[in-house]
C-alpha cells in the first residue's frame, strides 16, 4: 500500500520516538549493565515495536533476551514469567510460552494476565477446553477487569453453538458481559484500539475490491501485499491475498496467508476452509484432512465440515471413512435439501464402492423421504434396487419418476436398461426410442439400442446406424467406438474395424469404460482370421 506523505511522517516520527527510547535505555545500561528493571524497560521497548502495526520489523528475540538477563536478578518476579511468556508467545514457540505463564501463575495465583495469555496460547494449539479452563480462571482472578476473558468464552461458545440454543445463549451472554466491561480491561482497550487503527485500509480494500471486479488480480495482490507489510497484524488483509493467490492457482502462496490468518485469528472458520480448499486444489489431501479434524475440534456441530471431510476421504478411496462423515453430517444438519444430496452422495458410495445395495437403497429412501420432488432419487434408488436383482421394485420406482416428468429422457433409458436386463427386449427397443425422442443427443441410448440391434437381433446395418450417432453426438465415447468396430468387422471392412478399434483403444486411455485387453484381443482377432 502506497502512503500519503502525512501517513508516512507518522510512521517516521514513531519509530524516531521509539528508536531514541531503545537508545536511552542502552546507554543507561551501559552505565548500569546489571540494572534488571532498565533489562526488563529495554525488553518492554522492543515488544512494543515487535508489535506495533505499522512496523514490519522483528524484535521479538531482541526482547526475550532482554527479559532473560533480567531474570537472572529476578528469579521469583511473576511478572517476568508472565513477560517471557508473552514474548514467547508472539514468536510462536507455544510450549515455551505455556512454561513460563504457568511459572508466571504459580508465583501468583490470582494472576489474570497470565491466565488470560495461557487461554490465547491454548487456542493457537487448538486446545480448546484449556483454554476455557484458563479463560474461566481469568475471569475469577478480576471480574471487573475481565472483559477479554469474556470475550475469549465468547468465541469458544459462538464457534460450538450451531443447532445449540444453550450454547449460543451463553455466547451471547458472555459477548455481552465483555462489551460492558471493557472499560475497565487494559487488553480489552488495547485491542479495540488495534481494530479501529484498520479502519484507515477501508479505501484500500476498496480499491483492491475494484481491481478484483475488473479480474485485476495481479493489481489487487500489488495493493494488499503492500498493505500487509504496512500493517503486518492485520488478519483480513492475509484472508484476502489467501482468496487471491487460490484464485490464480498460486497454492503455496495462498496456504502462507491462511496460515498467517489463522495464528493472528485461531477462531476464523473461513480460513480454515479455504486453507483445505487450497491443500485440495495441491493434492495434498493428508494435510487438508489434518485442518478439517482441528477445526471439527473447534466447532464440532458445523455439518458442511464433515461432508467436506467425506469428499476427501472419499478421493483418497477411503469408503468407510467417508460413509462415517457423511452420516454425521446428515444427523447434523436440519435443511432438508443439502441433506437429501449428502445422503444421495453416501447411497452412491455404498452402490459403486462398497457393493452394497441394501445400504445404498436404505440412503436414497431416506434422501426421499427429505426432498419427494428430486428426480435423481428416482433414478438412483431405481439402480440399487436393480443391482440387486429386485426388478419389480425397481420398475416401480421409474414408472413412479415418469408420473412426475413423462418426458425425462434418463428414466426412459434406465428402463430401457432394467427392461434388457429382465429379457424383454421389445419393452427396452421402446424405453430407449423414447429416450432419443426426447433427447435427440442421448449417446448411451443410441449406443445400447446399438447393442440390441447388433447381439439380440443381428441387425447389423441397423446397429452400425445406432453406433455412428452415438459417435457423432460424442466422439470420446470409446464405448460406441468398440461396438461400431465389431460391426463393422461382421460385414467384413477390416481396415475401418482397425481404425475403429485404435481410436477406442486412444480414447479409452483416458476415459477407462473398456477393459483394455478386450479391445487388445478383438484387434488380434482382427489380423488372425
Amino acid at each position: 500500500m502506497k502512503d500519503t506523505a502525512d501517513n508516512k511522517e507518522t510512521h517516521k516520527k514513531t519509530n524516531n520516538s521509539m528508536f531514541d527510547k531503545i537508545e536511552r535505555c542502552k546507554t543507561a545500561l551501559k552505565n548500569d549493565p546489571t540494572n534488571p528493571q532498565l533489562h526488563v524497560r529495554m525488553g518492554d521497548l522492543y515488544l512494543q515495536w515487535h508489535l506495533d502495526i505499522f512496523n514490519a520489523g522483528q524484535y521479538i528475540d531482541d526482547a526475550i533476551t532482554e527479559y532473560q538477563l533480567a531474570m537472572e536478578s529476578l528469579i521469583d518476579s511473576h511478572e517476568i514469567y508472565y513477560k517471557l511468556g508473552l514474548a514467547f508467545f508472539y514468536k510462536g514457540e507455544l510450549d515455551k510460552a505455556i512454561k513460563y505463564l504457568t511459572n508466571a501463575i504459580e508465583k501468583k495465583n490470582k494472576y489474570y494476565e497470565a491466565y488470560y495469555m495461557l487461554s490465547e496460547t491454548f487456542v493457537k494449539k487448538a486446545h480448546f477446553t484449556d483454554a476455557q479452563d484458563a479463560a474461566e480462571a481469568a475471569i475469577i482472578c478480576s471480574k471487573l477487569g475481565s472483559s477479554s476473558a469474556h470475550y475469549m468464552l465468547y468465541k469458544l461458545y459462538d464457534a460450538s453453538s450451531f443447532r445449540n440454543i444453550k450454547t449460543k445463549i451463553k455466547a451471547l451472554y458472555e459477548k455481552f458481559v465483555s462489551i460492558i466491561l471493557a472499560p475497565f480491561d487494559s487488553i480489552a482497550r488495547e485491542n479495540i484500539y488495534r481494530n479501529l487503527t484498520y479502519l484507515k485500509f477501508l479505501p484500500l480494500f476498496i480499491k483492491g475490491f475494484y481491481a478484483i471486479q475488473l479480474k485485476d488480480y495481479g493489481k489487487a495482490i500489488e495493493l494488499y501485499k503492500d498493505a500487509s507489510e504496512t500493517a503486518p497484524g492485520f488478519t483480513a488483509l492475509y484472508c484476502v491475498l489467501g482468496d487471491l493467490y487460490l484464485t490464480t492457482g498460486r497454492f503455496e502462496e495462498a496456504i502462507t496467508e491462511y496460515k498467517m490468518a489463522i495464528w493472528l485469528d485461531p477462531f476464523n472458520v473461513a480460513a480454515y476452509k479455504h486453507l483445505c480448499r487450497a491443500y485440495e486444489e495441491q493434492g495434498d489431501y493428508n494435510m487438508a484432512i489434518e485442518i478439517y479434524n482441528k477445526l471439527i475440534v473447534m466447532a464440532p456441530n458445523l455439518p458442511d465440515l464433515y461432508s467436506n471431510l467425506a469428499n476427501i476421504y472419499y478421493i483418497k478411496g477411503e469408503f468407510d471413512l467417508a460413509i462415517s462423515n457423511y452420516q454425521t453430517a446428515i444427523t447434523l444438519n436440519p435443511n432438508p435439501s443439502w441433506t437429501s444430496v449428502i445422503a444421495q452422495t453416501m447411497g452412491f458410495v455404498y452402490q459403486e464402492n462398497k457393493s452394497d445395495p441394501d445400504a445404498a437403497i436404505s440412503a436414497y429412501q431416506t434422501a426421499y423421504v427429505l426432498t419427494p420432488d428430486d428426480i435423481d432419487i428416482y433414478v438412483n434408488l431405481g439402480s440399487a434396487f436393480y443391482d440387486k436383482d429386485d426388478y419389480q421394485n425397481a420398475l416401480s420406482v421409474y414408472r413412479q419418476a415418469l408420473e412426475f416428468q413423462p418426458h425425462n429422457a434418463k428414466i426412459h433409458c434406465n428402463l430401457g436398461f432394467l427392461y434388457w436386463g429382465k429379457g424383454d427386449t421389445e419393452e427396452a427397443i421402446k424405453s430407449y426410442e423414447l429416450a432419443i425422442k426426447y433427447n435427440p443427443d442421448y449417446d448411451i441410448a443410441y449406443n445400447n439400442l446399438g447393442v440390441i440391434y447388433l447381439d439380440d437381433l443381428g441387425r447389423v446395418n441397423k446397429a452400425i446406424e445406432l453406433f455412428k450417432k452415438a459417435v457423432d453426438v460424442n466422439p470420446n465415447y470409446a464405448l460406441a467406438h468398440f461396438n461400431l468396430a465389431r460391426s463393422i468387422t461382421i460385414i467384413g471392412d477390416k481396415v475401418e474395424a482397425a481404425k475403429l478399434y485404435q481410436m477406442a483403444q486412444d480414447i479409452n486411455k483416458i476415459t477407462m469404460e473398456i477393459d483394455p485387453k478386450d479391445i487388445a484381443d478383438k484387434i488380434s482377432e482382427l489380423f488372425e482370421s
